[in-house]
């Protein structure tokens, strides 16, 4: 009973005693190894011995946070601490009382070659230096398997052209039972990388070692050609061996620099598409395609692609022929994540009414996109369609077209159709009207004849180009201040419009021809919206910024001067 007594009282004395302790005799420092491979872990172990001061003065006045450490922050240049413990012990030498403390640290080399750990001082006592080697690589004879962790990266492809998308696999391999771990996502500030789904786990064997592995993909879309140089993945953790042994793992793999092509020349489209996949479906219709005049109709188109995101889709266009009246709805966009990587809809909804009678076609829609697989253009087409309209055109078709338009206005006029004030005036209102009609008409007639020059487009032609070009524009805003995932594909439609003969054939093409920072920065912050996770979409977007570069650039490119011998963009006596 005294033993067990006094054994727990000397061993508070002797650490009591380190507050009065004599000066350290002796610091010793003793790595694992000296030799090591690049994402191995070094154990250092330094020890420091003191003669001990045990009375009863001391034991009242005893403070943990003054007990002696070496200066082991010392090595960090080249290593990096990982994890530190300590201990105490006390022996008898010459019939003196002696302690020892003895620290262990987990050292992680950040760089290859001949690093050194520099001398550690613990109070008086100075060790001395040590060398350590570090290899790049493995150990020879021995693969990745012999180690406790490594990381495996892969790609499905050796070289990609711009915005394709490329797959990443990740692949940690490690043994034990992990307690903690930390593997890095892959970056690069000139690529959108999406996570595809969550990560998997599951056992595999390596040269007769059987590892758990965690694996997760990633769809990279790079967005500038170049050389895509993504940065090491890199992991650090610990885990426990068979023998309950705490060790730690710490890896990084970087993968090969992926070659990223521009757009080949020989694509002929308005806007960029490279895929693996992509068409173009149509319903709604009546398969007779005869209709009657004032009947509703619904039609549908289906924009699929695989291997890109549904933002990057272009939108459908809207040509209808006259008589036929068109309400388009809020086109929908969905984007569905696999393993193999993103599919992508783009659903457009229309309702066409038609008003008169006779034969109607639906213009084609042609769809130029660029099959990665094999590496060559080709055309997603839906075939134009003939509509037989048969009926009158009547009031009540007008009335059944306007109602079926989402804004269409009230009818103003709340007389009734017998009303005596009506029948009494209607005459002398129809001639007044007839005589008005006329004059304006002569009036038009002589403007027109003055105006007309040889050569010249007539007001009507650059009307049109520019009655297009402003309702392309305006969508644009609209999408802009909206932050519509259709913003870059209304930018290269409206650029194009802008600019005959320019061939944009994406948004990049576009932000490049104007050299605007601001609009390239306001653009930027959109895409990388409509690209995060479903978080970072649900939050409010203000689009002002970005709207008022996209109308500071129009601007400026009205007021640029016209090149010789072609006529202006926006004749001097229409509003721009």
């Amino acid at each position: 009973m005294v033993k067990q007594l006094l054994s727990p009282l000397v061993l508070l004395l002797m650490l009591m005693s380190f507050a009065n302790m004599a000066l350290a005799e002796e610091l010793k420092v003793e790595p694992d190894r000296t030799q090591l491979y690049e994402g191995e872990v070094l154990t250092l172990t330094v020890t420091g011995t003191m003669k001990l001061d045990i009375n009863l003065s001391n034991l009242f006045n005893f403070d943990l946070s003054n007990l002696p450490a070496p200066d082991i922050e010392n090595v960090e240049p080249d290593f990096e601490i990982l994890a530190r413990n300590q201990r105490y012990s006390i022996r008898t030498v010459d019939s003196e009382m002696m302690g020892e403390i003895t620290w262990t640290y987990q050292l992680a080399p950040k760089k290859t070659g001949k690093l050194t750990i520099p001398p550690l001082t613990f109070r008086d006592a100075t060790s001395k230096p040590v060398t350590i080697e570090v290899v790049r690589g493995n150990p020879p004879g021995l693969g990745k398997a012999t180690r406790d962790s490594f990381i495996e990266l892969a790609a499905d492809k050796a070289e990609v052209y711009v915005q394709e998308q490329l797959i990443l696999t990740v692949r940690l391999f490690f043994s034990g039972n992990l307690i903690r771990g930390e593997l890095s996502e892959p970056q690069h500030p000139n690529a959108i990388i999406e996570p595809l789904g969550k990560q998997q786990e599951f056992s595999r064997y390596r040269d007769g070692v059987r590892y758990r592995v965690v694996e997760r993909r990633y769809a990279v879309f790079p967005q500038k050609p170049g050389n895509l140089a993504l940065p090491a993945i890199r992991f650090e953790g610990q885990a426990r061996d068979a023998n309950g042994k705490l060790i730690f793992l710490r890896d990084s793999e970087q993968l090969f620099d992926v070659p990223v092509n521009d757009v080949p020349a020989e694509f002929t489209g308005n806007t960029w598409l490279p895929a693996t996949r992509l068409s173009i479906d149509e319903s709604g219709l009546p398969p007779s395609m005869q209709v009657e005049t004032g009947e509703n109709l619904s039609r549908k188109l289906i924009l699929s692609a695989a291997g890109l995101p549904s933002e990057a889709l272009p939108p459908l266009p809207d040509d209808t022929p006259k008589g036929l009246r068109s309400y388009p709805e809020q086109p929908e966009r969905s984007t569905q994540v696999t393993s193999d990587g993103l599919n992508s809809t783009l659903s457009q909804t229309t309702a066409l009414v038609p008003v008169k009678p006779g034969d109607m076609t639906l213009p084609e829609i042609r769809i130029p996109w660029w099959n990665t697989k094999t590496d060559s253009q080709e055309i997603a087409v839906i075939p134009a369609r003939s509509l037989q309209v048969s009926g009158l055109t009547t009031p009540d078709t007008e009335e059944t077209a306007q109602a079926s338009a989402p804004l269409a206005r009230p009818e103003t006029n709340t007389r009734e159709p017998d009303s005596p004030i009506v029948e009494s005036s209607s005459a002398t209102w129809q001639w007044l009207a007839l005589a008005v009609t006329a004059l304006w008409l002569f009036t038009l007639a002589g403007w027109w004849w003055t105006r007309r020059k040889p050569g010249r487009a007539t007001p009507t032609d650059d009307l049109s180009g520019n009655a297009r070009e402003k309702d392309v524009f305006e969508k644009l805003i609209y999408a802009a201040r909206e932050g519509s995932p259709s913003t870059s594909g209304l930018l290269t439609q409206w650029m194009n419009q802008r600019f005959p003969g320019h061939q944009f054939l994406s948004a990049n093409d576009a932000l490049d021809f104007c050299g605007d920072p601001e609009l390239e920065a306001e653009l930027g912050k959109l895409q990388q919206r409509l690209f995060s996770s479903s978080a970072g979409r649900d939050q409010a977007w203000d689009g002002r910024a970005l709207a008022k570069a996209l109308q500071r650039i129009r601007r400026q490119e009205t007021a640029k001067p016209s090149e010789p011998g072609l006529p202006p963009l926006y004749p001097g006596n229409l509003s721009a």
